[in-house]
């Protein structure tokens, strides 16, 4: 039985991580946006808590990783949460995951949305700075932090994974992927506790995935925590 963080859980591919997570007996802590986003229909007893919070908003990012501190440290962490459109896109997508796993207790596992569009993402980080950032950008980004992440930090196994279009509320109704595949791969990464399984995977339907190349280049890697720490005031560690 792992203790699981997983964020933006309120619905779709969230919300069944979650119910699969609880199915298979793990203690699991479900993040939404705020009290409006539960329903009398959820079963919350099956859950180990409840943390709120804007994703969009750095206070409430902020927030949300003090909320997590009360449970302890985390086997997994799910970073789910995502959003398509800008201006939200880049915080909701790159910076609260950067955030939170700067500001939480290191994992043993971290496990971060990625998409297949991350391939059409723009290495140029000025972007960030001047609020121009695409879905396809916060994408990238979020894949090369994953991947930095499991070079940099020992003991800790980070992954990301592309969970397919799927038709959920962000990915439309005519999405052609499955829906019911799309939570599997995180899933199965965020309960695995055996060593061979590699970190700095790029994982899609459990099949390990060639993600863009920016995504392994240390030199890249390097420049975008610089500039996720020079954005948000808060050092990587």
């Amino acid at each position: 039985m792992a203790l699981i963080l997983v964020t933006g859980a309120s619905s779709g591919l969230g919300r069944d991580t979650v119910n699969a997570l609880v199915d298979e007996g793990h203690d699991v802590v479900v993040h939404v946006r705020n009290t409006a986003r539960l329903t009398d229909a959820d079963d919350t007893a099956r859950w180990k808590g409840v943390v709120f919070g804007d994703l969009a908003d750095m206070d409430e990012i902020r927030d949300v990783a003090r909320q997590t501190s009360e449970f302890g440290r985390f086997d997994a962490v799910i970073h789910n949460a995502g959003v398509m459109h800008s201006p939200e896109a880049v915080t909701v997508n790159t910076v609260a995951p950067y955030v939170l796993t700067a500001l939480m207790d290191k994992p043993s596992r971290l496990i971060y949305l990625s998409s297949s569009m991350h391939r059409t993402g723009s290495t140029d980080l000025r972007r960030l700075a001047a609020g121009t950032v695409s879905y396809d950008d916060s994408k990238l980004w979020v894949t090369t932090l994953a991947l930095a992440l499991a070079s940099r930090w020992v003991g800790t196994v980070s992954h990301a994974v592309d969970p397919g279009w799927v038709p959920t509320r962000m990915g439309g109704a005519g999405a052609p992927d499955d829906l019911a595949a799309g939570h599997h791969t995180q899933v199965w990464l965020a309960g695995r506790h055996d060593a061979a399984l590699a970190t700095g995977g790029y994982w899609y339907h459990q099949q390990p995935q060639t993600p863009h190349p920016a995504t392994q280049d240390e030199e890249f890697q390097a420049r975008l925590i610089r500039a996720l720490e020079s954005r948000t005031g808060i050092p990587l560690g």
